[in-house]
């Protein structure tokens, strides 16, 4: 979901007046519900395929999972599929990419196997289509850490704006967009709001949640002012949208036959993986890994909302665990200490810190130290406080944090060009490279013998993202490359 604004270039007067009808169903949603109706039933031919959609779609009601059971959950999700099937040059063009990247299909599903069965559960109480379970695959690749360009995170990509309006809170604890079970339901509550708007249509309801109601709102708008159809594959939308459903419908054409493309999807129980636990107050996420035995990167993927490795003290006060695990960590935390509960140690960076240093001081990793501070980089600031998760490293700790005393690091500075900043430690170079007249992430990357993904990768940004003249890019190389960038 991007919620980019789009700007049409509008001629005639005939086409003024459908614009200023369209402001004014912003306030009356029935004249909007009028006005975003599909021109009747169609069937079109494109690019996209050849598909029917009625200007009303009933969706029937799915069969109660306790009264029919299925061998897994993906024979479930295929008894759900509802939207009219899709074929065409889009569809197979997202078809074969998915067939020829079998493992990128493989990582994928193996996320999914944590969270399926919750999104299923929802789609079916709502009565939608069970289409609608596979979209985070199209939004985020079922990661509830994605975050893209336009700023949207998690496994169903909601704006910072668009997850206000939906309830979803944020905080320097917790993120709900992230939330597994609060952004599923906030997801459906605005699909289904975009199917009713636009006047039961999934496919113009879809495209809204990609890019947004008033980008879909204008091309109707630009297309019945010139008396075309507004059906979704009719409609001048952004590239990304035009192939938004057919990416979702190759999705489900491989889930609905795998064999077909020469794939097999990884067996997923039709069973919960995990299951809420109520938490009376703020505890260590730490203490509950060791409670239900699991590591710590395991329950924070079933929990990636949390934005420290504490549970905060306005909420949420529950967690997920695995299913298996829920009567010990019920128990162990009812029998566990109240000053046990929450175990950090903060720290103060003094000059020369590293966090190779720090990690290895507190026995926790760096990762650990990164992820509980969002720390995208391993630069430090003089004078800034860490919260060190040391429950990482045990479950009793004891009380009295010991004083911090810092060691000796083998960490300086050294210029060896005037566009270029080294500091090294521990045989590992880090290159600060200062952007020069002319240079790419292409020629930057050759420069130093990585590949254009890694730069991107460790200064986030894209791939093709113009670099600015003076712009600091960080790299990590060998020794051996980074004294030849010297000369």
């Amino acid at each position: 979901m991007k919620m980019k604004a789009m700007s049409w270039i509008f001629r005639g007067a005939g086409v003024a007046a459908i614009l200023l009808s369209m402001i004014g169903c912003a306030t009356n949603p029935a004249l909007m519900h009028a006005s975003l109706a599909p021109s009747g039933a169609s069937s079109t031919a494109t690019a996209y395929g050849t598909s029917t959609h009625p200007a009303t779609v009933n969706t029937p009601a799915l069969n109660n999972p306790h009264q029919q059971q299925y061998a897994n959950l993906w024979a479930r999700i295929r008894a759900g599929f509802r939207l009219p099937p899709m074929e065409g040059p889009y569809v197979a063009q997202q078809e074969q990419w998915f067939a020829d990247n079998p493992q990128y299909m493989e990582r994928m599903l193996q996320r999914a196997n944590l969270y399926l069965y919750q999104i299923v559960q929802e789609v079916q109480k709502r009565h939608m289509p069970m289409e609608i379970a596979l979209l985070p695959a199209i939004e985020s690749a079922y990661r509830p850490s994605a975050y893209s360009r336009a700023r949207a995170v998690g496994l169903w990509q909601f704006t910072s704006s668009t997850g206000r309006l939906y309830g979803l809170k944020r905080n320097w604890w917790y993120d709900e967009r992230r939330d597994v079970l609060a952004s599923t339901n906030a997801a459906l509550d605005y699909l289904q709001n975009l199917h009713r708007d636009f006047h039961g249509s999934w496919d113009l309801a879809l495209a809204a949640y990609n890019a947004g109601e008033g980008t879909v709102m204008q091309a109707i708008a630009h297309n019945r002012a010139l008396g075309l159809s507004t059906s979704y594959s009719e409609l001048p939308l952004p590239r990304e949208t035009e192939l938004y459903v057919p990416k979702l419908m190759a999705m489900v054409n491989i889930v609905r036959d795998p064999a077909k493309f020469g794939l097999t999807l990884r067996e997923i129980p039709n069973d919960p993986y995990f299951v809420k636990v109520r938490m009376r107050s703020p505890v260590d996420l730490g203490v509950v890994a060791k409670l239900a035995n699991v590591s710590m990167r395991q329950l924070h993927r079933m929990n990636p909302a949390f934005n420290r490795w504490s549970t905060g003290p306005g909420g949420p006060k529950h967690l997920l665990v695995p299913v298996s695990a829920k009567e010990a960590v019920i128990q162990g935390l009812k029998d566990l200490p109240p000053q046990d509960r929450i175990q950090w140690a903060r720290h103060l960076v003094r000059p020369g810190d590293t966090l190779y240093e720090i990690a290895r001081h507190y026995g926790v990793t760096v990762w650990a130290i990164r992820s509980s501070n969002h720390l995208h980089t391993n630069f430090l600031r003089v004078g800034e406080h860490l919260l060190i998760p040391v429950s990482g490293r045990r479950l009793i700790v004891t009380r009295r944090v010991p004083h911090y005393t810092r060691p000796a690091v083998h960490h300086y500075h050294a210029t060896i060009h005037p566009y270029v900043r080294m500091v090294r430690y521990h045989q590992r170079v880090r290159i600060v490279h200062r952007v020069r007249a002319g240079e790419s992430l292409w020629s930057i990357a050759r420069r130093y013998n990585v590949y254009v993904s890694q730069l991107a990768r460790w200064n986030y940004i894209g791939v093709r993202n113009v670099l600015k003249l003076g712009q600091k890019l960080l790299i990590w190389t060998s020794p051996r490359v980074a004294s030849a960038a010297e000369r």
